[in-house]
């Protein structure tokens, strides 16, 4: 794939939806670090649910260690693994207190440092939250990357590396935002719509639906 099929791709995705941004709910970094804590195996709805009844009663660190492992837990419970998650939650709080003064830190290296931040979720706070050109690479996006020929990689990193240098700078800032809601709308896992993908002329996907 060239520089000029991928660039065609990201204007009509930016033409299409020119403000792209997650869909998970948040309104600091702090809120929107717990929400994609929170996400791994989960749905952004369902996500969104527990954190709509969460972040007014705590959306800092202190109010988390205040609300303790089992008031969390309350808030929790109706996502996968939220045992696990709510103690990744004060585990950080404790951290972001103790190294940050209760402030999310701004780069990579800090944010994995925290309690269940992972490569993926440090590069979705700093994209989403600090504005940073980086790249969160999911399960949406490795297979977007892989199927349409515009980053292959047999494993996150090596798709993410490949993106990274593959797409134009101009669209690097919300690529990952236009990918993932591709993916999770448009280049399904199961069932493509490619008869109705903006890409479909560009795709290199070999396996292409018609109905």
């Amino acid at each position: 794939m060239n520089k000029q099929i991928r660039t065609e791709m990201f204007t009509r995705w930016r033409e299409a939806n020119p403000n792209p941004t997650t869909e998970l709910n948040f309104s600091s970094p702090f809120e929107l670090l717990i929400a994609v804590l929170l996400s791994a195996q989960a749905t952004d709805v369902g996500v969104n649910k527990a954190t709509a009844k969460l972040f007014p009663i705590a959306n800092t660190p202190q109010a988390m260690l205040d609300l303790g492992l089992e008031g969390i837990m309350e808030y929790t419970k109706t996502i996968g693994l939220y045992k696990t998650k709510s103690k990744h939650i004060i585990e950080t709080c404790q951290i972001l207190i103790a190294k940050h003064n209760g402030e999310v830190p701004q780069t990579r290296e800090e944010l994995e440092a925290l309690s269940g931040v992972g490569r993926k979720t440090a590069n979705v706070v700093l994209n989403t939250a600090f504005g940073q050109p980086v790249m969160a690479v999911d399960t949406h996006i490795f297979r977007v990357g892989n199927r349409t020929g515009l980053a292959r990689g047999k494993n996150v990193r090596e798709v993410e590396d490949k993106l990274m240098k593959n797409i134009p700078k101009e669209f690097l800032m919300n690529a990952h935002h236009w990918l993932i809601l591709h993916g999770r709308y448009t280049c399904k896992a199961q069932k493509p719509q490619c008869q109705t993908c903006l890409i479909n002329d560009l795709c290199e996907y070999g396996g292409k639906t018609t109905v």
